[in-house]
């Protein structure tokens, strides 16, 4: 088995995820946790939440990121419970299909609350308190999806592409307080929704081409590119966009 990196900057800090219940959220608050931080999550999903903040001693608080205010109310719960948040890790996401006719101003105003929105407000709830702290690591993510043009998905790719600049925006108007905002493209990752709704021999043929390196990439291999740009190891890194997707860009 391959030994990975351990990071003595992470134990103690707190850190604060979005979607942190399942899929790549939930592998990286396991490996946060594993780190020694203190994790701080929030999803809808409580059954499988709980099951994760068990297993992991994360705090768990069940909220709807489209609500604003009650996201922000959570975020400073957090905060007021493990301390001044100095990671934070905007993952919560969903890519529901969707065809340009059907899209109505509502689904529009919804997934973009879903996919974009939460994170510029995460970011705003804990700015003040990375500033009090010296600085902090934000962790926003994109998508593969809006690279390699993948059909029925347009809303989601505005959002995702948006988040780009965002990151790049935000991480000018931040950096004089030493707080640093990368964004990580995943490729397709083998979430277990990933594989029960679109895993086929035949797309997992297509993306062994499509990819320089032959293997699947798994919710773990994102969490660890996470912990790195939260650790002090990338105290330098700022305003950049990391692809982890085995090479298929």
């Amino acid at each position: 088995m391959p030994e990975f990196a351990s990071y003595p900057s992470l134990k103690g800090r707190t850190v604060f995820v979005s979607g942190g219940g399942s899929g790549i959220g939930a592998s990286i608050v396991e490996h946060f946790a594993a780190q020694g931080a203190k994790v701080g999550f929030v999803d809808i999903n409580e059954a499988a939440s709980q099951e994760i903040a068990g297993k992991t001693g994360a705090l768990f608080l069940k909220c709807d990121i489209r609500d604003v205010k009650a996201y922000q109310a959570a975020i400073g719960e957090v905060a007021g419970k493990l301390g001044a948040i100095t990671v934070l890790v905007n993952n919560a996401a969903h890519d529901e299909r969707h065809k340009l006719e059907d899209v109505t101003a509502e689904f529009w105003d919804d997934r973009i609350a879903v996919n974009l929105r939460h994170a510029y407000f995460a970011i705003q709830a804990v700015v003040p308190g990375m500033k009090q702290a010296g600085g902090g690591s934000i962790v926003n993510f994109s998508s593969v999806s809006y690279h390699t043009m993948t059909p029925n998905l347009s809303v989601y790719q505005a959002a995702k592409a948006a988040t780009i600049g965002m990151t790049r925006g935000l991480a000018r108007d931040l950096g004089v307080h030493k707080i640093r905002l990368n964004a990580i493209t995943p490729g397709w990752i083998m979430t277990q929704r990933q594989i029960d709704l679109w895993l086929t021999p035949e797309a997992e043929a297509d993306l062994m081409k499509a990819q320089v390196l032959k293997e699947k990439v798994y919710p773990a291999d994102i969490a660890r590119m996470v912990l790195f740009l939260a650790s002090d190891d990338s105290r330098l890194i700022s305003a950049q966009n990391f692809v982890v997707d085995g090479g298929r860009m």
